[in-house]
């Protein structure tokens, strides 16, 4: 006869199931709490990003500049190309421009022989200065934030203008 302290074969199975289940539990757990309860740590980032070199562009005609920009997603960071609109305005007066229509995101261009912006989406006309001339657009394009370094172009986020 065997006694209540006693350990059979069928319990001690049954306390190492119960074992590797907890082990199992706590593992997948542990992770997940860590994701709820602690925030992610701030990352402090400079908002300027480089988009070129300011020596290079002609005065009072509009480049297309491409350049890489990083987008943080909660946890994911994401490097993305990125295009900005830049007007040379003086030897050390630059405009940039986001590349999207105020009046439904639509990509304009820039016409040489009008010598105005064009969205060819609605007909919506911008002067060289981003203001509206033209078409079903609301207010003036958006810009970036600009400034010049060494020589260099620095564009940090993008804000609307004012009419």
């Amino acid at each position: 006869m065997t006694g209540p302290t006693d350990t059979t074969r069928r319990s001690f199975h049954t306390s190492v199931i119960y074992g590797l289940w907890a082990l199992i539990a706590g593992a997948l757990s542990l992770p997940a709490a860590i994701y709820l309860l602690l925030p992610p740590r701030a990352r402090k980032e400079d908002p300027w990003v480089e988009a070129g070199d300011v020596t290079q562009l002609p005065l009072r005609a509009p480049e297309e500049v491409v350049f890489r920009r990083n987008r943080v997603d909660g946890w994911k960071i994401t490097s993305e190309k990125v295009t900005a609109w830049v007007v040379k305005l003086s030897e050390k007066d630059v405009v940039a421009f986001a590349p999207q229509c105020t009046h439904l995101g639509c990509n304009y261009h820039w016409d040489a022989r009008q010598g105005n912006f064009l969205c060819p989406c609605h007909n919506s006309v911008f002067s060289i200065d981003g203001k509206v001339l033209a078409g079903p657009a609301p207010r003036p394009l958006d810009r970036y934030q600009a400034k010049v370094a060494d020589g260099k172009l620095l564009l940090g986020p993008v804000g609307e203008v004012k009419s």
